[in-house]
């Protein structure tokens, strides 16, 4: 529903932050890793994860679409919920999750409060091969330009909702991008549906 919230940093905790946009207060809940990025009064783009439950609604804030994706991936493991996801990325960086997932580093995984061995062996065993997939076509700090990463996600969305497979298009939009970083939006979804 909501993708992102632009707005200044009124009231910042490790925590929460409330974010001014237009005179509404947005109160978000945030990680550690999240919090690290940010200072009160600034002007921030946060990424936004909209929890909603019968009896409860909650924003989850992100500092970039890396750290929601592996939120994302973490609430899909059965025992995981949104604040235990929370939890992990305030002990770990998306990137060191990612890599003791790849790894099967349990222990690691088990070090985080409130992972027990059962849990961080679901994760390795639901997880392992989607962020594997997810890791070899790009990084965790994409080194393609903000402007290009943006139309590959847009392009991406555009294509899969068409009915083409998300590994297909990546593979298409990865080479695309490496032949021409400058194009347009309309072109590369044009380009990527000739060899689709």
């Amino acid at each position: 529903m909501y993708d992102y919230i632009s707005g200044k940093i009124a009231e910042l905790t490790p925590t929460e932050i409330v974010l001014d946009n237009n005179g509404i207060g947005y109160k978000i809940l945030i990680s550690l890793y999240t919090y690290s990025a940010l200072m009160q009064g600034e002007d921030f783009k946060i990424y936004i994860y909209h929890h909603l439950r019968e009896d409860n609604e909650q924003l989850f804030g992100f500092k970039d679409r890396e750290e929601r994706s592996i939120f994302c991936n973490l609430i899909e493991v059965s025992g995981i919920g949104p604040n235990t996801a929370r939890m992990m990325l305030s002990s770990m960086s998306p990137e060191e999750i990612r890599d003791a997932i790849i790894a099967g580093d349990v222990n690691k995984l088990k070090s985080i409060k409130g992972i027990g061995l059962k849990t961080a062996q679901r994760l390795l065993i639901d997880l392992k091969d989607k962020i594997i997939k997810g890791s070899s076509s790009s990084s965790v700090f994409p080194t393609i330009p903000s402007k290009s990463d943006r139309y590959r996600d847009e392009a991406s969305t555009a294509l899969v909702l068409l009915g083409f497979s998300k590994s297909s298009v990546d593979k298409v939009l990865d080479t695309l991008l490496k032949e021409n970083p400058s194009g347009t939006l309309e072109e590369l979804i044009k380009l990527a549906l000739k060899r689709l």
